[in-house]
């Protein structure tokens, strides 16, 4: 997948201007945050569960490299295969090798982000295979030549107008705006393919160290056809994902769904331990597990950071965050958007080419209160703006006037008697572009900021006015009558 995080501010005004998006943003941000309260508010005490997913999560990434060899052990005496990818690049090679040597031709996927983060799909097209999207959504997106816009939500930003025209568009059909139509359209086309697949793609929600199972979530019964239907099965898992136990599942299974789309439980809990055993009727006779680093030892050898590897998956931070609600996942760029994106991405990706998003941020805190594993997104926040700043050829993406106009303030501040003649100078020549106690114009670099606000004009500092105010009191008492 291409990656563009470096337009976040041209594409966040685009959002911004497109009136179909807003609109779209404002109801699946609500629908899904009401939806994860009312679930959790059903819960005799859902602090309690939160923390219970918090330290599960906080052991897992303290024991990683023993949990991940014990994964390894399970998977193998389960029948199945295990491959180790230090980057994007090693893990699209290992898929890529498996469906050239198997002879695969048509590849199934349930939804991942983790094979979107490697760019799994392009480089199996261009060994000519055929890849299919099977989640609604990333049908949808796949079809419109988009990535994702929302973790759990990939076709959030597009209408049900919008999708009609898609499927008109691309799969010659008739076009119908009634969603149980749309669905229908999707199930046909998806159907035959499932059918004539040789290969399966997934991902993982969990993986648990002590058995070596697959947890995967749904809603449409996609994946599990994925899984059970072509002979091979590849699943792709950042090494983040592993846990200790069953246990440990039983409070994942009770977390996720919550925070994601406000069920109890999902309406598929698919939990499946290596290739088909002799005498079963389904599943792949082959597995195959791909577990990926891609910078994660990075952030697992940062104890600052290192929370950051907690994360569900949920999106329960994308639907409070008001800069998300405002522009959408396509304008951060790459594959995870949102709070957990502005974290995430520049760890995983060159920070150079994600320096604006730990800043797109108004760090109200409402993601570190709706999170299931309680990360604490603001601080993460500010620890990458400060890692970032630290780089001396770190501009922000400010522009050079602004950049020029700040540091000139810098150096005015640090000289006392030169502030004070600046400030007086100001204000007497404000006074002609201010009515009523506020600025009509601003002069640039400020200029646009200014219009977006109501400024008040500048005021006589209180280190003036003390003075004045001083001999007013003094004169006073000395004044006074002795009695």
């Amino acid at each position: 997948m291409r990656i563009r995080c470096l337009e976040f501010s041209e594409r966040a005004k685009g959002a911004l201007r497109d009136e179909m998006l807003q609109q779209n943003l404002q109801r699946i941000g609500v629908r899904f945050k009401t939806a994860r309260d009312l679930a959790f508010a059903a819960l005799e005490d859902p602090e309690s569960l939160r923390e219970m997913g918090r330290a599960l999560k906080e052991k897992a990434i303290a024991n990683l490299p023993l949990l991940l060899e014990t994964l390894e052990m399970r998977v193998k005496e389960a029948g199945g295969v295990v491959h180790w990818a230090c980057t994007s690049k090693e893990a699209r090679n290992i898929v890529c090798e498996i469906a050239r040597t198997k002879g695969v031709r048509t590849v199934v996927k349930g939804k991942s982000m983790v094979t979107e983060e490697i760019s799994l799909n392009e480089a199996l097209q261009a060994q000519g295979i055929e890849v299919w999207e099977t989640d609604l959504g990333e049908f949808i997106i796949q079809l419109a030549g988009e990535p994702p816009s929302h973790i759990i939500g990939p076709a959030v930003h597009k209408s049900k107008e919008q999708i009609a025209d898609l499927f008109a568009q691309k799969l010659g059909v008739p076009k119908a705006e009634a969603p149980e139509e749309l669905t229908r359209i999707a199930r046909e086309k998806l159907r035959e393919k499932f059918l004539n697949a040789d290969m399966g793609v997934t991902g993982a929600n969990a993986a648990v160290a002590e058995t070596g199972s697959i947890l995967l979530l749904e809603n449409e019964g996609n994946i599990r056809m994925s899984v059970t239907m072509p002979r091979i099965l590849v699943t792709v898992m950042g090494i983040e994902k592993v846990i200790a136990t069953l246990d440990d599942l039983a409070v994942i299974l009770a977390l996720l769904p919550r925070s994601a789309t406000g069920q109890k439980l999902s309406a598929y809990s698919t939990i499946f331990t290596g290739p088909r055993a002799p005498g079963e009727l389904d599943g792949p006779e082959e597995f195959h597990l791909v577990l990926l680093d891609n910078g994660r030892t990075r952030i697992l050898a940062d104890p600052d950071r290192r929370q950051s590897l907690f994360c569900l998956r949920c999106g329960s931070c994308l639907n409070v965050c008001p800069v998300y609600r405002k522009v959408g996942g396509h304008a951060y760029g790459w594959v995870y958007s949102g709070p957990i994106g502005a974290v995430l991405t520049p760890q995983l990706i060159p920070p150079r080419l994600a320096r604006e998003l730990p800043f797109a941020s108004t760090l109200c805190g409402a993601c570190a209160e709706v999170c299931p594993v309680k990360i604490d997104l603001p601080k993460l926040l500010l620890i990458m703006r400060q890692r970032l700043s630290e780089d001396p050829n770190f501009d922000g993406g400010v522009p050079l006037l602004p950049r020029l106009a700040s540091r000139a303030h810098g150096w005015i501040l640090t000289r006392p008697r030169l502030y004070r003649l600046a400030a007086r100078g100001a204000r007497l020549w404000s006074k002609a572009l201010t009515e009523e106690g506020r600025w009509k114009w601003l002069p640039p670099p400020v200029g646009r900021w200014g219009k977006m606000r109501d400024v008040p004009a500048m005021q006589v500092p209180f280190s003036e006015r003390w003075k004045k105010l001083k001999k007013e009191l003094l004169g006073g008492v000395a004044n006074e009558p002795t009695g």
